[in-house]
This record gives structure tokens, C-alpha cells and sequence, in this order.
């Protein structure tokens, strides 16, 4: 064993992801504290009276061939159709030589992307399309209105100062307020003219009206690959998904460190970082017991909340303190309902089992309910749902702050409040639901308003320290998608194996448009 470790705080998707690179191309030793009791962080997999949901919808596609042949090599991808495949007949591109969902255990599925915006009551494409079911659903009135803001952003350009400006810049200031504006709001309590454009440079980046409607022309002449590589990330229609969901893959690569003798000490909260001069010598931290406990380290990799990191941290400046205490942060709760039918109909060309819509996951924009977003998890894999043919498994969305009335609301009142909530924009019928769960998560998104505008003061106290790196979503304040947070870890890696202090390439990844596309 060597004699040089790495403490790795949090298995989530970079944590995991640095450990494995650890064993597999260095000779450092990864001990990996998670606070909870679950792998995957936020992609981890709750279970509920034997149906599986996923904390937040999490497709598997990457640009970046690195971060797909590692998924590939954990996971190998379906070589015969999946269980609805069967049942519709339906044809699937198929890897010569994968295995057979229905036989193999740990198997990527082909999924097949479908999301739409519910407004007014009916179903608008995302993105935005230029169909004649667009216009229809909109009516004469918002249609021309539309079509006005559209050659009104394409004539002049806001200067852009913040998210609203991003949006309206790229789709029009009416397709915005219908569309983006309360949805957005929803997302983080805070309007979007009080957002940092960061957040759309990050998760939208190239789209636009005009860019969808160009990838809409040009998709019969596009090459077929899972990569999907000349696409526009918001517009990926096909990705890979774990058979039971995205916590079965990050609990595989758990159990692959250990067996190469890495270490994942579970439910051990990190209370103080240890430190001397410009570099990290360990961490204190308090096991599930209640023990305290103390670890050395040659290097740390933190994927905690920057907020807490810098509070267990000694010699502080006072202005980094007061940022890092300040970040924002968008807690989530899911409530899942077991139910015997939705009320809406499929009314697209795709085939369902069962009939129901084809969507993974609908935006709500209705202003009349607080429900963000709407997951249908038969469609996200037909393993999820124990009785998949007869019941649907949907995940309702809600984004709150920690402490506030939705959060601090009983599962029994809550649960009800979402049920009422779904009845009440005609999804469902109150009778149908036979069973239900919810689940809340700190944390879930950093937010890209506050003291965030000044971030780099925290970032480069941080990056002070010569063997400390900050990785992943919370560990960077950033709100990256699992291929980001899995690119934090590589570049770390390659850090530590280079001998580099340099911390730019781990904190660059999700900033530059191309990153995420390169070899």
C-alpha cells in the first residue's frame, strides 16, 4: 500500500470518480468520508416498496469520450431490447455483443429523451419548436406577440447583466415570460433579473430559438451516435441510463474501490480541516457513532459544500468567511405517487406502454401551482416500476430553501398538498394514487445570486492550499451535470500524478462553451 493518501470528502459522482482514477493510475491511497448513508450524492437512487426514483432526472450522455468509455466500462451498453422494447415492438439501436437487460443485472439501457413544457394546460415542445402545434396551443394573440419579440432580440441585443437578459437575448422577451420567466423563478426563488447570467452560460449555452429550429432541419442528416457529439447539449434526444437507475452505477464503482482496496467510511460528517503553512494535513471528523476521529492526508479532495469547507477551516480572511456563509443554495423535495392512470392522454406519434405520455420528466410553467417539474420514472427505465405495466411511478418537484414552509411541512400534509396540486391542473385524479413517498435534499442546487458574484475570493483562498482540490457541484459552487463533475476529478488526478499545484484546469471544466467536448 502506498504511503501517501488522499481524503476524499463525499461519494458522489466526483468523489467516487477521483477515488477509482486514485487506484487505478497512481499509487495513492483514497479514504472516502460521505455524511450520509447513501452513494451517488444526488444521483443516488431512493427505493420505495420496491420502485426506484431518480433525485433529480439524470441522463447519461457526454460529449467527452473519456467520460463515456468510463460509464461503458462499468456498466456495458444493451445489447437486446428492454422490457417496454419488448412489449411495443420497437426497434433499438442495439450494441453488438451488449448484454440483455432483461438477463443482466448491471446494463446501460438506450433511453430515448422526450421532455415538454405544461402551460395553459397543454404541452409545448422543449426547447421551443417552430411546429404548428406550437402555434395552435398558443392562440393567434401570443403567437404574433411572440413572433414580434423574436425579430425584436434578433434586431437588438441586451447587454447581458443577468439571466433574464440571457434569455430574452436568445428567445424574445414574450416566448421568455411565457416559458422561461416563472419557471425559472420557481427553480430559485429569486426572479431571473436578480440571477448571474453564469447559470444559462453553463446549462443552456448555445441554445436558442433559431439554433433549435436549425437542429430541427438538419436532424434527418445527422450521424446516429449515443454521444451525440454534434449536438446541442439541451437538445440531446437519445442517452444512456442505468437499469435501475443512476445510483446503481455510482454503488457499483463503490464497491470496485473497495475490492482494489480503497476505503468508504459512510455516515462521517468532516467537522475541521487540518492545516499548516499553505498546506492540508488532515481533517477531523465524527463517525456514525458519535466517535471523533482524526485522518492525515497527503491530499484532499473536496467535493462538501464550499459553505461548509471554509467554515471548518482555521485563518480565514473575514471577507472570504462572510462570502462562503453567504453562498445560496436551492434545497429539493420529490414526492412520488404510485398511481393506477394519469389523467392526461398520449397524444404524440411515440408508442407507451399503457398509454401514457412519453415524457421523462414535464416542466410545469403554470403559475397557478408551486410544482416545478414532473417525472415519469416508467419511462425513464421500465425496471424502476415494480408493476410496471399496470401502475405509473412519478416523481413531483419542488424547490425550496431548508427551514422554509414547504421544507418544515409533515410528509402526511405535504404529500397531500402535491397530490391537490396535481389534481388541480388535470393530471390526475386524487382516487388513482395508491401509494406515495417524500424525500428532501439539501443542497441539491448553488445558486448564482448573493455574495456568489464574489466567488473568486473564495476560489483563490482556496486554491492557496497546494494539495487541496474542490470538485463537483457543491465543491465548486457550480452547477454541473455528472459528466462536469466527473471531469473535476479526472483533471485533479491528473494533477497529482503530474506532481502540478496548478488548480485551472479543474476549475475551468464547465466554464469554457467547448470544454466538455474535448478528446
Amino acid at each position: 500500500m502506498s504511503n501517501k493518501t488522499a481524503v476524499i470528502i463525499g461519494a458522489g459522482p466526483a468523489g467516487l470518480t477521483a477515488a477509482y482514477r486514485l487506484l487505478t493510475e497512481t499509487d495513492v491511497h483514497p479514504i472516502i468520508l460521505e455524511e450520509s448513508e447513501f452513494i451517488g450524492g444526488i444521483s443516488r437512487t431512493a427505493v420505495h416498496n420496491g420502485n426506484r426514483m431518480d433525485i433529480g432526472g439524470h441522463r447519461f450522455f457526454s460529449k467527452n469520450d473519456e467520460v463515456m468509455k468510463f460509464w461503458a466500462e462499468l456498466m456495458p451498453i444493451q445489447g437486446a431490447e428492454a422490457r417496454d422494447d419488448k412489449l411495443l415492438g420497437r426497434e433499438k439501436p442495439l450494441i453488438e455483443g451488449g448484454p440483455d437487460p432483461e438477463q443482466d443485472e448491471n446494463v446501460m439501457l438506450i433511453r430515448t429523451r422526450v421532455s415538454r413544457i405544461f402551460y395553459l394546460r397543454k404541452f409545448f415542445d422543449y426547447p421551443i419548436s417552430l411546429k404548428y402545434r406550437t402555434f395552435a396551443n398558443m392562440g393567434l394573440g401570443r403567437t404574433m406577440k411572440a413572433g414580434f419579440g423574436v425579430l425584436a432580440c434578433t434586431v437588438k441585443k441586451r447587454k447581458v447583466h443577468s439571466l433574464e437578459d440571457f434569455y430574452i437575448n436568445r428567445f424574445g422577451k414574450p416566448l421568455y415570460e411565457m416559458f422561461f420567466e416563472d419557471y425559472t423563478t420557481k427553480l430559485w426563488g429569486v426572479h431571473p433579473s436578480k440571477i448571474a447570467p453564469d447559470w444559462g452560460a453553463q446549462r443552456v449555452k448555445g441554445l436558442s430559438l433559431w439554433g433549435a429550429l436549425g437542429a430541427a432541419l438538419t436532424k434527418p442528416f445527422k450521424r446516429k451516435s449515443i454521444d451525440q457529439k454534434d449536438v446541442e447539449t439541451s437538445l440531446i434526444e437519445q442517452y444512456i441510463y442505468p437499469k435501475k437507475g443512476p445510483g446503481q452505477l455510482w454503488e457499483l464503482l463503490a464497491k470496485k474501490i473497495e475490492e482494489r482496496g480503497g476505503e468508504v467510511r459512510m455516515q462521517c460528517r468532516v467537522d475541521h480541516i487540518d492545516t499548516a503553512g499553505n498546506r492540508v494535513t488532515g481533517v477531523s471528523y465524527t463517525d456514525a457513532n458519535g466517535q471523533p476521529h482524526e485522518l492525515s492526508c497527503d491530499y484532499l479532495i473536496s467535493s462538501m459544500p464550499v459553505k461548509d469547507l471554509i467554515s471548518g477551516m482555521d485563518g480565514v480572511p473575514e471577507r472570504v468567511q462572510y462570502v462562503a456563509e453567504n453562498l445560496p443554495y436551492r434545497d429539493f423535495i420529490t414526492v412520488g405517487l404510485l398511481l393506477n392512470k394519469l389523467k392526461i392522454k398520449n397524444e404524440t406519434e411515440m408508442k407507451t406502454v399503457a398509454g401514457i405520455v412519453p415524457d421523462c420528466w414535464i416542466y410545469i410553467q403554470e403559475r397557478d401551482v408551486r410544482l416545478g417539474r414532473l417525472q415519469i420514472f416508467n419511462n425513464w427505465s421500465p425496471y424502476m416500476v415494480e408493476d410496471f405495466k399496470d401502475k405509473v411511478w412519478v416523481g413531483l418537484e419542488y424547490f425550496c430553501n431548508e427551514g422554509d414552509e414547504m421544507w418544515n411541512a409533515s410528509d402526511e400534509d405535504f404529500i397531500r398538498f402535491a397530490i391537490d396540486e396535481l389534481a388541480k391542473i388535470d393530471i390526475i385524479e386524487p382516487a388513482d394514487v395508491v401509494d406515495s413517498t417524500r424525500l428532501r435534499v439539501k443542497k441539491a442546487y448553488p445558486a448564482y445570486f448573493g455574495t456568489y458574484e464574489e466567488f473568486d475570493k473564495v476560489q483563490s483562498f482556496l486554491d492557496g492550499y497546494e494539495n487541496l482540490f474542490c470538485v463537483g457541484r457543491n465543491g465548486q459552487h457550480r452547477y454541473n451535470n455528472m459528466d462536469h463533475s466527473m471531469l473535476t476529478a479526472f483533471e485533479t488526478v491528473r494533477a497529482i500524478k503530474s506532481g502540478s499545484t496548478d488548480k485551472r484546469k479543474v476549475w475551468n471544466v464547465n466554464t469554457e462553451e467547448t470544454y466538455h467536448e474535448e478528446k
